[in-house]
């Protein structure tokens, strides 16, 4: 297994879903592990989890569009285990599926406020720590939108967007400091973000491919959490600006063959239930749209 034994690692949005299956890879690596996510609730169960199994793990409420609240986050870190090697900044929010100007501002304002702003403070907070001890690895959490617009997606897609421009060029900006600096696309995970969604009024059937799309490559949060730990181990060390994608090629390939397989084995397909919230437009819909 790859280690990180003796390294302290601070993963946000980590009580549950993928950020927290890259929080128990890590510990399972030997890391320390610092986790947290808006609910004090939820940190404290994951917390109590990891340790339950023996891992060493600490925990604090953060809200990451909150620049007070994430360095306090480093702060507990450092006190709790004396430094920061490993910062990941999982934290986002999908916003509501629907045209652009049609979803309630503070809601499309809460998807940039954490995506774009809770990326930037963590990378902030985690290069003050790293720069001045000439090492560390960053990672900052992409998703669909990274390399261009998708329509009803606005505010995620965009947001992705910024955090891989944002990302490449921390990279080179940092390259001769010691410092890595990754932008991790996990792929299709198959987590409550995925399935646990809001559409505006008259949009909920457009998601019904989405389905589809889960039952093909839609992969358990383990999976995207051990790339995560390739990132995060020596495996990359001198190789900052790294661009990872999970969902590649021989993925989708993959994908379609087991589906395939599937099919003539007449095997029973995977559940692909979505749980839609519908929204009320800002104004009304055009006729016929």
């Amino acid at each position: 297994m790859t280690s990180l034994k003796g390294k302290v690692a601070v993963i946000t949005g980590s009580s549950r879903g993928l950020g927290f299956a890259i929080a128990e890879t890590y510990a399972q690596a030997g890391a320390s592990v610092v986790l947290a996510a808006r609910s004090s609730k939820t940190v404290v169960q994951a917390v109590d989890s990891l340790r339950a199994k023996g891992y060493t793990a600490s925990g604090l409420t953060c809200d990451v569009s909150a620049l007070d609240q994430v360095r306090a986050l480093a702060e507990h870190a450092v006190s709790t285990f004396g430094r920061i090697d490993i910062w990941v900044n999982n934290a986002g929010i999908s916003g509501i599926y629907g045209p652009t100007a049609h979803i309630p501002v503070e809601r499309f304002e809460q998807v940039l406020r954490t995506n774009i702003f809770g990326t930037y403070y963590g990378s902030v907070i985690a290069l003050e720590h790293f720069v001045r001890q000439g090492s560390g690895k960053l990672i900052n959490l992409l998703g669909r939108g990274d390399n261009g617009p998708v329509k009803f997606q606005n505010a995620y897609a965009s947001s992705k967007y910024w955090v891989k421009s944002f990302t490449m060029a921390l990279a080179q900006e940092y390259k001769a400091t010691g410092v890595g600096i990754y932008a991790f696309n996990p792929g299709l995970v198959d987590t409550e973000m995925l399935r646990d969604l809001e559409a505006v009024q008259s949009f909920e059937s457009k998601l019904n491919p989405l389905k589809t799309v889960i039952r093909l490559w839609a992969n358990p949060p383990t999976v995207p959490a051990q790339k995560a730990l390739w990132l995060a181990s020596s495996a990359t060390d001198g190789k900052t600006g790294l661009y990872v994608n999970v969902l590649g090629r021989q993925q989708a390939l993959s994908g379609l063959l087991r589906d395939l397989m599937r099919r003539i084995t007449r095997t029973p397909a995977p559940d692909t239930t979505l749980h839609i919230t519908s929204i009320t437009p800002n104004f009304p819909l055009p006729e016929g749209y």
